[in-house]
């Protein structure tokens, strides 16, 4: 197969997969006849090739995929008016402190918030596929170590947490998600009411529920498999 043929499957594959393609899988595509290189090449063709219309092709933590520019948001918002899923404070908080002190128990959840965490809290979070527990610490009933997930950088559009900003408060943590999202493709379907949490201190956040970020954009040649 000739560089042009392989560059077209490349792309058909990216833009009918509803997951972002880690390379292992593109090289698949090609029975493991092309190398990490050779792809690598062929992506950066691609994305040149797409560089002036409304769809890029970006890295994100689990591989790469084709989604829509920021420029394009307003328009592809009227296709969808419905409002985005609405989380508390304390559901931003309590991901802020898994984000950013990870692994870490309930306990240590409780202890930098202060106050009682509720278990229905951490559940949605698990179910919205943003934490899961990753082991347990040896200590006194061996408590659950909560993490984020792949699917949680894949979201805000992340390629690794090192992408976090830097930030000490709390607070400052969980707003930075509000941040993050704000610029995030909207361009997704209604949420259910499994993924409202009605509260009087609730914060609503633009965070899609199938993609990303389109803004950040990590080099091309940064991905690993």
């Amino acid at each position: 197969m000739n560089m042009a043929d392989a560059k077209r499957v490349l792309e058909t594959a990216l833009i009918c997969s509803q997951q972002p393609l880690p390379l292992r899988d593109m090289r698949s595509l090609f029975n493991e006849s092309l190398g990490a290189d050779t792809l690598k090449n062929l992506l950066e063709d691609l994305s040149n090739d797409w560089a002036s219309k409304g769809v890029e092709l970006v890295i994100v933590a689990s591989g790469w995929r084709f989604q829509s520019r920021p420029e394009m948001r307003e328009y592809l918002d009227r296709l969808h008016p419905e409002k985005p899923p609405r989380y508390t404070r304390a559901t931003l908080e309590t991901l802020a402190i898994i984000a950013y002190r990870q692994p870490v128990t309930r306990g240590d959840m409780e202890d930098i918030r202060g106050v009682t965490i509720n278990s229905l809290l951490i559940k949605q979070l698990e179910d919205r596929g943003w934490v899961e527990v990753i082991g347990h610490r040896e200590a006194a009933g061996r408590p659950a170590l909560y993490a984020t997930t792949r699917q949680f950088l894949d979201d805000l559009g992340l390629q690794s947490l090192d992408q976090l900003p830097l930030l000490e408060s709390v607070t400052n943590q969980s707003g930075v998600f509000g941040a993050l999202v704000e610029s995030a493709d909207d361009s997704v379907v209604a949420p259910s009411s499994e993924d409202l949490l009605v509260s009087d201190a609730t914060l609503q956040l633009d965070i899609p529920l199938e993609t990303a970020n389109p803004q950040t954009r990590p080099p091309l040649n940064g991905f690993s498999e």
